[in-house]
């Protein structure tokens, strides 16, 4: 069904929490695995830099972890879009350019005003990509409060 599944990364714990949902669906389809980092780059006057200082780190961490899915028997190979447009779209041309049948993100989780004002990718990616797009929430833990025994969800 999947033949070809992006992975859009940018090297943080949330995007490393959609590996494994990408490695069983590779494995389970026999995908072709895309690794697809997006480099924003500054606008205007100071154009042409990326946006976050530690790229060059990132990058390296992410060629790591495809020779570790190469090694792991997955057909995996990293592409890097760099350009002065927003995230979604870069990873969503990425993933056409790549001929994608499914792209997985890791989200942030955040909800309604929070997620209007500071934006995201994974709304971004439903509006832009031209294939589903599998979103994987963080990790939440469930914890009891002193007051009655009631329950809390924190992230």
């Amino acid at each position: 069904m999947f033949e070809t599944i992006v992975w859009a990364t940018d090297g943080s714990e949330l995007a490393d929490r959609a590996l494994p949902y990408v490695k069983d669906l590779a494995r389970a389809n026999g995908s072709r695995i895309v690794a697809v980092h997006a480099n924003e780059l500054l606008r205007g006057r100071f154009g042409g830099a990326p946006l976050i200082a530690d790229e060059p780190d990132v990058r390296e961490q992410l060629e790591r972890q495809v020779e570790e899915l190469k090694a792991d028997g997955f057909d995996a190979e990293l592409k890097v879009n760099s350009g002065t447009a927003d995230i979604a779209e870069l990873i969503a041309y990425s993933a056409t350019q790549a001929g994608a049948d499914l792209i997985v993100v890791g989200t942030h989780g955040h909800g309604g005003v929070r997620s209007a004002v500071v934006g995201s990718v994974t709304r971004g990616l439903l509006h832009k990509a031209d294939c589903p797009v599998l979103a994987i929430p963080p990790e939440r833990r469930v914890v009891e409060t002193d007051r009655d025994g009631e329950k809390a969800t924190v992230a």
